[in-house]
């Protein structure tokens, strides 16, 4: 099955892709390599998550915000690319999780993601990650996700 499918069957629908917050591309393509730009979980035009994990936002609130933001980062590959179908694998995802000082879970926010990028290609969803804590985000979201892919020839 491929990735447009899988995402209709999970019953998943993109939003338009995000616009730059600033002095910024979304994406920039290197060869076959598409980089976006640091995504938050943007819904409907506002931040859907706002805070620190571990006081204001739990860690399933953070997951659903990283999984928020790994659609926005489908809606930008296809935006970039034209088609999910036209990405061969997921290479690398770096995760940053607004979070208190003694909070240490940051993997589990961030699966959100992952769990995603997984679900709609298989395998090839699979990647390289970094999830690591900062002491704020931009606009005080609760977490931002970017991605790099590696796109078929």
């Amino acid at each position: 099955m491929n990735a447009t499918a899988k995402l209709l069957e999970l019953g998943l629908t993109l939003p338009p892709p995000p616009a730059p917050a600033g002095n910024y591309l979304p994406f920039v393509r290197a060869g076959n390599l598409l980089y976006t730009a640091g995504t938050l979980p943007i819904k409907d035009g506002a931040l859907a998550a706002v805070g620190k994990v571990g006081s204001d936002v739990t860690i399933e609130q953070g997951y659903e915000a990283a999984r928020l933001c790994a659609l926005n980062i489908l809606a930008i590959i296809t935006a970039a690319a034209g088609s999910l179908d036209q990405v061969e694998r997921f290479v690398a995802v770096t995760g940053f999780v607004n979070a208190t000082g003694d909070f240490a879970a940051h993997p589990k926010v961030i699966n959100g993601a992952s769990d995603l990028f997984a679900a709609v290609f298989g395998d090839a969803g699979k990647h390289a990650r970094v999830a690591v804590g900062a002491s704020s985000l931009p606009l005080n979201a609760a977490v931002e996700v970017q991605a790099v892919v590696l796109l078929k020839s």
